[in-house]
């Protein structure tokens, strides 16, 4: 598969949610996700705002985190969250689920999780709900679970890991959530990405979404 840069730029969420992130990091995230014409830029909720202002009026969008980055926040503060990060310029949401629920059996729990953010659809029903499995922590039987639970929970993406545990995204995990969600629902790939190669490696395996803190660095790799 041959990408232009153009092409997948379009298809990267540029990241910058590490604890340590400064406000001129936000700052330069944005700035190059306008040069390089990135799909979006993904940052923490206290950075929303302040995103949203300096990409007001060009095609580059908000994603923010949402239970970030253990995902073992109740589903009323992970709703609260989602509305609060909207009422400030988002226009993509990063949930990560209750892995705990999951790994103990309770499917449930973890299916209502996603649902309380999902709601948040009633608000604005263009916003975008991608569902982080962390899949580094997981069997390809949870795996499989968690993509089937997002789907049934109306989120439009699955998304591999928050990039924080372990090695990140893998082809082979992402064939496995594309062959479980069908060609409808979207897979985002992240953690451990960082060449043109590794990308393309990505969208190969099924994934139609890039997360990843060196877009610059890919995008610059790009034919």
């Amino acid at each position: 598969m041959a990408l232009s840069r153009k092409e997948l730029a379009r298809m990267i969420d540029s990241t910058a949610v590490k604890p340590s992130v400064t406000r001129s990091d936000v700052e330069k995230l944005c700035r190059d996700a306008l040069h390089y014409g990135f799909g979006a830029v993904c940052v923490n909720p206290v950075y929303v705002k302040f995103a949203s202002q300096l990409l007001k009026g060009s095609e580059v969008k908000v994603c923010s985190t949402v239970g970030f980055p253990f995902g073992a926040t109740l589903p009323e503060i992970k709703a609260f969250e989602a509305l609060k990060v909207l009422e400030d310029g988002a226009q993509e949401l990063d949930m990560v689920i209750n892995l705990s629920a999951l790994k103990s059996g309770d499917y449930d729990a973890v299916k209502n999780d996603i649902v309380s953010v999902v709601n948040v659809k009633r608000v604005d029903s263009n916003v975008i709900v991608k569902v982080i499995i962390e899949t580094n922590l997981l069997t390809d039987e949870e795996k499989a679970v968690a993509c089937k639970l997002a789907k049934e929970a109306g989120a439009d993406f699955v998304k591999t890991s928050t990039g924080f545990f372990g090695k990140g995204a893998t082809v082979e995990d992402v064939r496995l959530m594309r062959r479980t969600v069908g060609e409808k629902m979207g897979v985002k790939a992240a953690g451990g990405i960082r060449s043109y190669e590794d990308a393309v490696a990505m969208i190969e395996a099924g994934a139609n979404r890039i997360g990843t803190s060196t877009a610059v660095q890919i995008i610059k790799g790009a034919p």
